[in-house]
């Protein structure tokens, strides 16, 4: 069977395509997430192979829940939308199938058949991912969208990953190497990134590795291995 995540904004909507996609008996269902922030968690804890996704979503659509998704746990993807027909031609070479709102258990099975095939002939995923527009943060009840020019750096510790700006810290549920390879984010160190715009000035140690000081004062470390791509990067 098939490992499948159902992620909706719309109660009703996760009940009904649940109810039909067991139907098929070709799936098994890991669950289902109301927001792309619980997508993503259970994404990293299930590993699914594929995910029945909604495309508008509050604060988070469905396309960048997929930019915030590590490659090696990237599964297979179903748009399930209420878009028209004629929207969704764009974004066919995106993605594996995509089903129309209210879903027929007729078409459905259509997307059965050509998932199985894909998953048989071992393809990889084959939309493409964009870059992230901007970090998701969480704190108390609610979630902040952070724009990458308001990121001063970014550090991971035993509690997460944090995001710095003149406003304060955030916690962040993306990891350091999405973060790096998806933004214009610098690594400087293992548990640090840092935006390149930020930078003040690079202090260069004795032992080749060295300190930046960033426009707001803060100290980041830089590794040596890092301070050469760091130089290189910024064409230093």
């Amino acid at each position: 069977m098939i490992r499948a995540l159902i992620i909706d904004d719309e109660q009703h909507a996760r009940e009904e395509l649940e109810h039909l996609v067991k139907e098929t008996g070709a799936f098994e269902i890991l669950g289902s997430c109301a927001n792309a922030i619980d997508a993503l968690r259970r994404i990293r804890v299930e590993k699914p192979e594929l995910l029945f996704l909604d495309i508008e979503m509050p604060a988070l659509n469905g396309f960048e829940l997929l930019t915030m998704i590590e490659d090696e746990l990237m599964p297979h993807v179903v748009f399930v939308t209420a878009y028209n027909e004629h929207a969704l031609k764009a974004f066919e070479e995106k993605t594996l199938d995509y089903l129309l709102k209210p879903v027929s258990f007729e078409r459905l099975l259509k997307t059965v058949h050509k998932v199985r095939e894909t998953i048989r002939r071992g393809e990889a995923p084959k939309h493409q991912v964009e870059l992230l527009r901007h970090v998701p943060c969480q704190f108390a009840n609610r979630l902040k969208l952070i724009t990458f020019a308001d990121v001063e750096y970014v550090f991971s510790d035993l509690s997460g990953i944090h995001i710095v700006t003149s406003e304060g810290q955030f916690y962040t549920e993306l990891t350091l190497k999405v973060l790096e390879e998806r933004t214009p984010l610098l690594r400087c160190q293992r548990q640090y990134l840092v935006n390149p715009d930020k930078i003040d000035e690079i202090k260069l140690l004795e032992n080749g590795s060295g300190k930046i000081k960033t426009k707001l004062g803060n100290l980041l470390p830089v590794s040596r291995r890092y301070l050469r791509q760091l130089k290189v990067r910024l064409k230093l």
